[in-house]
């Protein structure tokens, strides 16, 4: 594969943006020319701005992109594909957090999230290839939610088995299988 064909890699972190020892940071450092949605510095928990601030990173890549999502990124990619429509070569949907139902102390509450537009959670068919990785002990997601979510965007589904919610504070900065994952959608 030559440079004009490989996909540019577009990080999408979630709520808590970009973490230093996240798999999305170091992943990101690896890979040559890979991007990442930065940051707001208002209305965090917009959805409608996060979307917005992804369609502009996008927008500033020529060529192909693949996402790679985490958390409430991935839930800003799904709500990013109901409302653009932009060639995406594939999207790794990690560790999706599952916003209808209650979330744990120090995450915004679901009347939160209402009020600012990531309810309901988008249930169409996804117009690119996608993988969504689920974890078998996430506090954010149910494993058969994120099953359900995944069947109903058009993804293979891929266990990781039992991460948490896949960040630091269940022990993932480095995380190789994404690397794997990526090469299948690429």
């Amino acid at each position: 594969m030559n440079a004009v064909t490989t996909p540019t890699l577009l990080v999408v972190p979630g709520l808590r943006d970009h973490v230093e020892d996240h798999w999305q940071t170091h992943l990101a450092r690896k890979v040559p020319g890979a991007r990442s949605v930065p940051p707001l510095e208002h209305d965090k928990l917009s959805c409608a701005a996060r979307v917005e601030a992804l369609d502009r990173a996008l927008a500033q890549i020529d060529g192909p992109v693949l996402i790679v999502a985490h958390s409430a990124g991935v839930m800003i990619t799904v709500h990013w594909a109901r409302r653009f429509r932009r060639p995406i070569a594939g999207a790794l949907l990690a560790a999706p957090a599952d916003l209808e139902t209650p979330m744990p102390a120090g995450y915004p509450t679901r009347d939160d999230l209402e009020a600012h537009g990531w309810l309901p959670i988008p249930r169409e068919k996804l117009p690119f290839p996608s993988i969504v990785a689920g974890s078998t002990n996430d506090p954010l997601a149910g494993l058969a939610r994120v099953e359900a979510l995944a069947s109903v965007w058009g993804s293979r589904f891929e266990n990781v088995g039992a991460v948490g919610h896949l960040n630091p504070a269940a022990g993932y900065g480095e995380w190789p299988e994404a690397e794997a994952l990526i090469g299948e959608l690429v």
